[in-house]
Parts: structure tokens; C-alpha cells; sequence
């Protein structure tokens, strides 16, 4: 049976996304440099959330964003910085966690790893094409999955699969 590519999806609860947060906060613990992490920047506006979490089990209270703009509406386009962080904290990223709740083509991060390239690049979920580009993630998802986020989503009834509901 053939399906549309938004029918292949990963539906990402709060809660879902809360363990998983957690769970790369712990092993980002384990990653850190011996002085520790200096701050955390999460990649505006999918990666504020996880970054919360993950500065709130670190303790980590120098929390900033970069905001990476690549798509124009639907057309995607070369990505750009249009918001970066206090330069005076992040310098070359040494000692900097850069977090983003999902890798998929890795062209985002491979802008802010040229802003930052020594940081530890940190997301939740990667896809294989953008896996290269982090250091740290959680769960690796098919190319072709859709990832669905709870900001994203709202509770509503949904059709079988097979069959009908009768």
C-alpha cells in the first residue's frame, strides 16, 4: 500500500519528547569538557525546548539562540543566520553545546558549525544524511520519516488503517 510522505511519520509526544531530552542530557554530561559546558544555544525554533530541558538537568543557566532561516513559506532556499549569539560567550564554540531537536539534511548545522566549529553539536532525533553533522543525538529516524513535534500537532480523530470504525 502506498502511502503519502506524511503518513510515514513519528509522532513525537511531550512527554516523548521530555524523556528523550533527558536521556541526551545525560549522555551530553558524560561529553562534557573537564571545565564543563560554558552555555547552551539551541538552533531557534525546534531546538528551544529540548535546550531547556537539557540547560535545566545540566544546570547550565548561559542559554542563547542562533536563528537559521532556509525556508522562504514552502521553498527552501540556502540557509542563512539571521540571529546569532553573544559573541562574547559563544567565540568559536569551545565549551559551547549547541542544541536542535532534529538533524535531517544537516544544511542548518552545517552553517552553525562554521559560526561556531568547535562546539558539541547536540539534537534529539537525526536522520542518516544529517547524522555526520551532530556529535550527539538520541534516536535515528528513516530519511523518509516525517517527524511529528508536539508544537506541531493537535488531538483529533484519525481514520483505521485498514477497515472502517463501524
Amino acid at each position: 500500500m502506498d502511502r503519502l510522505p506524511h503518513e510515514k511519520g513519528f509522532h513525537v509526544s511531550w512527554d516523548q519528547l521530555h524523556r528523550d531530552a533527558r536521556a541526551l542530557a545525560w549522555r551530553l554530561q558524560d561529553a562534557a569538557p573537564a571545565s564543563g559546558w560554558k552555555a547552551v544555544v539551541a538552533i531557534t525554533r525546534g531546538g528551544m525546548a529540548p535546550a531547556m530541558i537539557i540547560s535545566r538537568e545540566l544546570d547550565i543557566r548561559t542559554v542563547d539562540t542562533i536563528s537559521v532561516k532556509s525556508y522562504n513559506h514552502q521553498e527552501q532556499s540556502e540557509p542563512r543566520i539571521i540571529k546569532s549569539p553573544d559573541a562574547t560567550v559563544v567565540g568559536d564554540g569551545e565549551g559551547i553545546l549547541i542544541i536542535d531537536d532534529l538533524v535531517d539534511t544537516g544544511k542548518t548545522l552545517e552553517v552553525v558549525r562554521k559560526a561556531m566549529p568547535k562546539a558539541h553539536v547536540a539534537t534529539v532525533y537525526a536522520k542518516p544524511q544529517g547524522r555526520p553533522m551532530v556529535d550527539s543525538f538520541i534516536t535515528e529516524v528513516s530519511q523518509d520519516t516525517w517527524i511529528f513535534f508536539p508544537w506541531d500537532m493537535a488531538l483529533q480523530y484519525v481514520k483505521p488503517f485498514h477497515g472502517s470504525d463501524d
